[in-house]
């Protein structure tokens, strides 16, 4: 059985949370939230986040309490959110203003009780 976490319009960029996600693809829950303690990049807080709401999920779905070892992070990925423009401006060239641009990213993360990673 599977049990998925969507966490939508986080203000990191995709490309460094994907850092942090081949790291744990495939692995145990217990094995993925003592690896995400110890991985100093700031992307992991949200990360063990969304990976503990996706093993509640599928207790919550199963009816029973689960031992963290025999779960498994079956698939991990992160795709691009918008792009947010903050309400403050840098120079330009030719006297322009440019909007800083900040990137958003939308992660999911789902586990299941079988050890099957695709």
């Amino acid at each position: 059985m599977d049990a998925k976490c969507n966490l939508k319009y986080q203000s990191y960029s995709p490309r460094k949370v994907n850092v942090v996600l081949d790291k744990i693809r495939g692995k145990s829950l217990q094995e993925v939230e003592y690896t995400l303690k110890t991985i100093p990049k700031r992307s992991s807080g949200i990360i063990y986040k969304a990976v503990r709401s996706a093993g509640a999920n599928l207790s919550v779905k199963m009816g029973k309490k689960l031992n963290l070892n025999k779960v498994w992070v079956k698939t991990a990925y992160c795709t691009k959110g918008p792009m947010k423009y903050l309400r403050r401006y840098r120079a330009g060239a030719m006297g322009r203003a440019m909007p800083y641009k900040k990137k958003m990213c939308h992660l999911t993360v789902i586990v299941s009780d079988a050890k099957e990673v695709e």
